[in-house]
């Protein structure tokens, strides 16, 4: 990877969604802009915020995606991740910008 480039695993999310109230959301269903998660597998040197197996939150309309040994992967910057989950924590809220 290349200055503050980002290899992402993109999360495999299930057609099917239940929102919190139990309402079964089906794939098909018109949403508006959402945001994706995923895994980093890889960074440029230049990263300074993001280390590897972190899971980020992104948008997926900015992305180029790219195919190595088969499996689908997406390139980003450093500056299109919007947030950085955290392990689970006794105090952590689960986030952190």
């Amino acid at each position: 990877m290349l200055h503050d480039r980002l290899l992402v695993e993109p999360d495999k999310e299930g057609g099917e969604r239940k929102s919190s109230a139990g309402i079964v959301i089906p794939a098909t269903a018109a949403m508006g802009r959402r945001l994706a998660w995923g895994e980093v597998v890889a960074a440029g040197p230049h990263v300074r915020q993001v280390a590897l197996g972190d899971t980020i939150l992104f948008d997926p309309e900015d992305r180029a995606e790219v195919e190595l040994e088969g499996r689908a992967y997406i390139l980003l910057r450093e500056r299109d991740v919007h947030a950085i989950s955290e392990s689970a924590g006794d105090e952590a809220t689960g986030l952190y910008l």
